[in-house]
């Protein structure tokens, strides 16, 4: 018997998956694919508004349908990939965001494009969640586990930076189409990956479905979503964008009754009893908040105050992009040694720190000597908080809730940037008026003075977005109450 055979049957002795590190690979394709197709879609979406004629007023829902469909749906596809299988509904999930990005980048009509983005959004729903309970059950050594998460943060933090370059590269030297055509042959190659290498699991016992859960609570996030959407649209003066957000606290308080009631919830309320799970789920609603200017305010300010093309704008998030890479590593190597609060907290009051340095931005500022030690900076932290938080969001879950453990996870970071899209562009705005009325206007400063006040306008944002994390730092330190024993393994494998 070679030796490579003997290495698998010791670990299918010893419980441990042979093929865990192929499917970590394959997990990490579809992860990233995911990740890359909201910003990639960033990039296009100049190109895609011209060819298809697509409004001002409609073009945000080329964005907003895909966060509508994936938002709303993420508790259903976790519980999904809990009782039917995760590997199974991980399948189904790649299969589904294939056939939509072939539909979205062929589409002829605004309508066509719109609704192909719905359908990927909702097998988005799907996939996200199995792969992350997927890395939860594949991986059961408390090391090789924080190794795994390291990869899955580095993806989560890095990806939409990787996704402007392609993005830049597709839209200038091919097509805005391709920006969603790539995700297809992408998308097949990790299906067929997946049959040999990912092995499938489930939940034990009963397997019922809440329907009445799954509508109300699809509902109720369609609904704050939306509210969302027409806040950055038309802002938070009317009365109609506050309506959408009564109709969802109304939604949302009548399904956490229903979970009461119900013998077989959709979200069983214990996910959030559990402090550790709490603490990560409300950690990663504000810095999905708070991390939103980042992405949205530096693009616009290297494009239009740096003068950068779409593609030198993409290359210009790479230090991003590799700072969390880098710090990904160091904090897998980090987590199961001094546990998940100290990297959690100084991860993000290390982020703060780098907003607060964005927030000094002027009209002219360089690029190597201000711009880039924030981005470091922020990118080093927010890698701290990634990794342990991928963890503490599935601490003590128990094989039967590690789905949706996961898709909660998920849900409040889409939720949080959401919140974050409306709220950041909304301060943006409000105060870029309010300079150029109280500081420039006054003193008839010229050509200049509209680029002075917008930039004021995203300083003001970039200091709100780091309160918002450091709201986080203190909600990790409050609550997250483990320490290196949180990655110590009982007999079922699941993390105590």
């Amino acid at each position: 018997m070679s030796s490579m055979n003997q290495d698998n049957v010791i670990e299918f002795e010893s419980g441990l998956d042979p093929n865990r590190w192929k499917a970590l690979a394959v997990i990490a394709i579809a992860s990233l694919m995911v990740v890359l197709d909201a910003s990639i879609v960033n990039i296009a979406l100049p190109q895609a508004q011209k060819a298809l004629h697509i409004s001002n007023a409609n073009r945000q829902w080329v964005v907003t349908a895909y966060s509508l469909a994936f938002g709303s749906l993420l508790l259903f596809g976790g519980r999904l990939s809990d009782f039917i299988g995760r590997k199974r509904i991980f399948m189904i999930g790649l299969g589904g965001f294939a056939f939509a990005s072939a539909i979205g980048g062929l589409s002829q009509t605004s309508s066509e494009l719109f609704a192909a983005r719905a359908v990927q959004g909702a097998f988005g729903a799907l996939l996200a969640p199995a792969a992350l309970s997927l890395i939860s059950v594949t991986f059961t050594i408390p090391k090789e586990r924080a190794k795994a998460f390291g990869v899955y943060g580095a993806i989560s933090g890095g990806g939409a930076a990787i996704g402007l370059i392609m993005g830049g590269l597709l839209t200038e030297y091919a097509n805005w189409r391709w920006c969603l055509l790539v995700n297809t042959p992408i998308a097949i190659l990790a299906i067929l990956l997946a049959i040999p290498f990912i092995r499938e699991s489930r939940a034990q016992g009963d397997r019922s479905y809440d329907i009445p859960g799954t509508i109300i609570s699809s509902l109720g996030l369609v609904s704050l979503v939306y509210g969302c959407a027409q806040a950055a649209t038309h802002g938070w003066g009317k009365i109609h964008t506050y309506i959408f957000f009564i109709i969802s606290a109304v939604l949302l308080a009548i399904f956490s009754y229903v979970e009461t009631k119900t013998t077989h919830p959709l979200l069983p309320l214990r996910i959030f009893t559990e402090r550790n799970r709490g603490g990560s789920y409300l950690s990663a609603f504000l810095v999905g908040a708070g991390l939103f200017a980042i992405f949205l305010f530096l693009s616009i300010y290297f494009q239009q105050f740096l003068g950068y093309s779409s593609l030198r704008s993409g290359f210009a998030f790479l230090p991003f992009s590799g700072g969390i890479i880098a710090f990904a590593g160091v904090a897998s190597q980090l987590l199961p040694k001094i546990g998940p609060r100290p990297l959690m907290t100084i991860g993000l009051l290390a982020a703060v720190v780098g907003l607060w340095l964005f927030s000094h931005l002027t009209d002219h500022s360089h690029y190597a000597s201000q711009i880039l030690p924030a981005m470091i900076i922020t990118a080093s932290g927010i890698a701290l908080f990634f990794i342990p938080s991928a963890s503490t969001g599935l601490h003590n879950a128990g094989e039967h809730d590690t789905g949706v453990a996961s898709a909660v996870l998920n849900t409040s970071q889409q939720i949080g940037g959401s919140l974050g899209a409306a709220l950041l562009n909304t301060v943006a705005i409000s105060s870029t008026t309010s300079y150029f009325i109280s500081h420039i206007a006054k003193n008839g400063k010229g050509a200049s003075a509209n680029a002075i006040a917008s930039v004021h306008g995203f300083d003001i944002a970039f200091l709100t977005g780091a309160a918002f994390l450091f709201v986080a730092a203190v909600a990790s330190f409050a609550l997250i109450n483990v320490g290196k024993e949180s990655v110590v393994e009982n007999p079922s494998g699941a993390m105590i």
